[in-house]
């Protein structure tokens, strides 16, 4: 059967590429504009080569009487072009047949169950289980206000499937809740409350009548700095991250609703996500250790935690397409981490009928051309054998009853009305029992990074000046019928009402795009992640109302880049953003107008307070040592509650115990070549490469400690309103197999007893300040062969003043090993382990020795 490639939309004629702030050459092009066009370069390069040519005469002259040495004719020239695919050939191992379900472990009921079902269908029907529908990312939809439908079968009293974003809560539609952004839960560093979220975002889910829960995302897992869709996921850490899409899956599926962990693998940068034109999707080049070491870790511990379906991603894997790739869907996910669910693609990320579906591909989204009656053909023909398409039924309805969805669950899509402009009846997904959670979320993910003289908290101050255009409510909060990639339904009321996120989805990666959103305060970024609360509390509205109860006069002004500042604050607050958003990468990790109105207000107001909502990394260098500049609280993504959150902090009703889950570099070129994303260029400007073999596992702080660069803020940073003390480390090995491989069998998450617990690290934490306070303690390992130091453990108890608590965490085989590429296994080395214990990265006062 012959396969076609969808159109994909184009890159506007005459569009201009923007320079790359972040080389010399982009940095040259901004001050001279005439660099930016043809003429100007062949100028400058003309300027340049003319010496050269006087020097070539030179020596032509000196070598007239055959003095000089023979040399072969021609001139050198650059590797052509490649305009073909087949060039690619073989770059990922082929791994077939793609492995069909056994429902191992957990799943051995859902298994037989569903295996009775799929076995009365015909082939059309089970067809039908694998093809979506019809539905529509953008703000109506046709059968209701899903992202994706799968069609009932009546006559099997199987009603179908709702599919709907997203990570921060049910996105487009009324009456649902605004949860924190997956970033911000990663800032909070706390187990149990992301476990509460989940559960209480996951009944939301299920009360609107959704199956499948587009979330949570470990991919992108922050490898690009300016990563457009990083705050979507939790953070560069694979241990953080992998501890926290654990209890965010156990806890959605614990409400019935089906966890679609995403985007599998290496998407992990937005520019040239999807074909464009004549340019190919970027490829992630990842060698095997890599793979296993960093990207492929969360979603290891996602399928152990039970999730039951996994998102393959837009971009190419070893230059093969994702949703088509044979070796991380049959060999990687569904062998060697033994996945007992189904894969779905990413919305329009399949570009191959026959080849996805024999590399294990189980279901498309939000529908193609490509399957449907396409794949009744295929399969008819011989061309897809139907033990492959019974396998794919099987493995999606397994995730259907390993839920319980059979019973009592709602009907699909009941509370997603089509068009909310239209009559329709109100279904009410908030819960009175998640008010708390909302708040606790959005309190515990603000990070305190610089606090001086006493500045916060504050304390009735008499006068308070706030500045900055995230204070405020967005200027816009309303739907819009006429679908598309609308502001409020895609969280870009506040960014131009959802401009720049519109062109990011056409496909238009170099336009201008802006680094923040002006338009009032950010609780989500943009894209199917954000999310459209039925509410929410802005910083400016919780101020001004915590002023009224305290009689403290407030002056404002949101808007000017230079405003008045009143000589009698006591306070000065400015509340800024950095926004990102899906569809494009961030264009810097500062911007001018921001700096400039830090400054200007810290040049007039000696108790400045700078507040960021910042979806993901934010550099501070430009003002950060002002001494005016007091205090710095990175805010990142809410959700809801954003304005009470904060206030409640800045007051001292609630005690700052964030910490960042990234590191803030002093300069962007401190990242290197990964602060931006990877663009087509040279032989391979058709077929853009990224290739993270590089810099392998040095992402991050790794990447801090390998070079030695000091950051501004490291991995694992932030203040309190009191101070701990660490003591008292305990280092014991288990009496537990320690051979070098591990020889169980492989369960969901992989081989057994690779969760073998092989050793117990404790230390004892005492709150020495004047304040009750939650810390959180931290462990590092220094495995041998491998980054200097790892985290590989973090507790976070609440202690009240003078009391001290024991944090304790368990190694496993898995946390101590490194992937051994010629066994493709798991090896646990003889020797010694550093152990790191403390408050950061980078205080870390408690050390010692595990020697295996």
């Amino acid at each position: 059967m012959a396969e076609v490639k969808p159109d994909h939309p184009a890159v506007s004629q005459g569009q201009a590429v923007l320079p790359d702030r972040s080389t010399w050459w982009g940095r040259l092009q901004q001050r001279l504009p005439i660099l930016q066009r043809k003429r100007g370069v062949a100028l400058v390069i003309g300027l340049m080569i003319l010496p050269l040519f006087g020097l070539l005469g030179l020596l032509a002259l000196r070598n007239r009487d055959g003095g000089g040495n023979d040399a072969a004719a021609g001139t050198a020239s650059g590797p052509e072009v490649i305009t073909d695919d087949t060039y690619f050939y073989g770059q990922s191992e082929p791994v077939y047949p793609s492995p069909v379900m056994t429902g191992v472990g957990t799943w051995a009921d859902a298994y037989n169950k569903a295996v009775n079902f799929v076995r009365q269908l015909t082939i059309e029907e089970k067809v039908s289980l694998a093809s979506g529908l019809s539905s529509s990312t953008g703000s109506s939809g046709t059968l209701n206000g899903c992202s994706g439908n799968i069609d009932a079968i009546p006559r099997m009293n199987f009603s179908g499937f709702c599919l709907n974003d997203a990570g921060q809560g049910v996105r487009a539609t009324d009456f649902v809740s605004g949860f924190p952004s997956g970033l911000h839960v990663a800032a909070s560093w706390n187990k149990d409350l992301a476990r509460s979220r989940a559960e209480s975002m996951g009944l939301e889910f299920r009360v609107k009548g959704v199956n499948i829960h587009l979330g949570p995302v470990v991919g992108p897992l922050g490898r690009v700095v300016r990563g457009g869709r990083n705050w979507e996921g939790f953070s560069p850490d694979p241990y953080l991250t992998g501890s926290l899409v654990s209890e965010t899956v156990t806890g959605i599926q614990s409400q019935g609703v089906i966890t679609s962990t995403k985007h599998y693998i290496g998407n992990e940068q937005e520019t040239n996500r999807q074909p464009t034109g004549d340019v190919e999707a970027v490829s992630s080049n990842i060698d095997d250790k890599t793979m296993h070491e960093l990207y492929l870790w969360p979603f290891q511990d996602a399928v152990k935690a039970g999730t039951a379906n996994i998102m393959c991603s837009y971009n190419r894997v070893n230059n093969s397409y994702a949703c088509a790739n044979s070796k991380t869907q049959n060999g990687i996910l569904k062998t060697e981490l033994g996945f007992q669910g189904a894969i779905t693609s990413d919305w329009g990320a399949m570009h191959a009928g026959v080849a996805s579906a024999m590399a294990g591909m189980d279901m498309v989204m939000p529908n193609s051309d490509l399957w449907g009656d396409r794949l009744v053909e295929a399969v008819r023909n011989g061309s897809v054998p139907e033990d492959r398409l019974t396998d794919m039924a099987t493995r999606i309805m397994a995730g259907y009853y390993q839920m319980g969805q059979d019973e009592g669950f709602p009907e699909p899509g009941i509370g997603m009305p089509a068009d909310l402009t239209k009559p329709h009846d109100i279904v009410d997904a908030r819960n009175i029992s998640s008010q708390q959670i909302l708040l606790d979320g959005a309190i515990e993910g603000h990070v305190l990074l610089k606090n001086v003289n006493n500045a916060l908290p504050l304390r009735r101050p008499r006068m308070l000046s706030v500045f900055g255009y995230s204070a405020k409510s967005p200027d816009q909060w309303n739907y819009k019928s006429n679908g598309g990639v609308a502001a409020w339904t895609f969280g870009g009321e506040s960014s131009y009402l959802g401009r720049d996120t519109s062109a990011g989805f056409s496909g238009h990666y170099y336009e201008d795009f802006s680094d923040i959103a002006p338009n009032g305060t950010l609780i989500c970024g943009g894209g199917s992640g954000a999310v459209t609360p039925a509410s929410i509390s802005s910083p400016f509205d919780a101020l001004n109302a915590r002023a009224l109860d305290d009689r403290t006069a407030v002056f404002w002004d949101f808007f000017t880049p230079d405003p008045d500042v009143a000589s009698g604050s006591d306070a000065c607050l400015v509340i800024v953003n950095a926004f990102a958003s899906e569809g494009y990468d961030r264009p810097g990790l500062r911007d001018d107008y921001t700096d400039g109105l830090i400054r200007h207000v810290a040049d007039r107001c000696n108790n400045t307070i700078v507040i960021f909502h910042n979806a993901g990394v934010r550099l501070v260098d430009q003002w950060i040592d002002h001494p005016n500049v007091t205090a710095l609280m990175f805010a990142h993504l809410p959700g809801e509650s954003s304005g009470r959150a904060l206030v409640s902090l800045l007051y001292g009703e609630s005690n700052p115990s964030g910490k960042l889950p990234f590191t803030v570099a002093r300069n962007e070129s401190d990242y290197e070549h990964f602060a931006g994303p990877d663009l087509p260029e040279g032989q391979f400007v058709r077929f853009p490469q990224s290739n993270f073999s590089v810099e392998g596992v040095y992402i991050d702080y790794r990447h801090f400690d390998a070079r030695n660069i000091t950051p501004q803020y490291e991995f694992g940073f932030g203040l309190s309103y009191t101070t701990f003390n660490y003591s008292n480390l305990q280092v014991t090995k288990n009496d537990t197999n320690t051979d070098q491989y591990p020889t169980g069998a492989v369960h969901e998450g992989g081989q057994v007893d690779l969760w073998d617990v092989v050793a117990t690290v404790s230390a004892d934490i005492r709150n020495v300040g004047e304040v009750k306070g939650a810390e959180v303690a931290q462990l590092y390992i220094g495995i041998p062969n491998a980054p200097a130091k790892q985290l590989r453990g973090f507790e976070k108890p609440f202690l009240n003043t003078t009391q001290s608590a024991t944090a304790t965490f368990l190694l496993t085989r898995r946390d101590l090993s490194v992937w051994d590429v010629v066994a493709q296994r798991w090896l646990l080395q003889p020797g010694d382990y550093g152990v790191f214990v403390g408050a950061s990265s980078r205080d870390l006062p408690l050390q010692g020795t595990l020697t295996i």
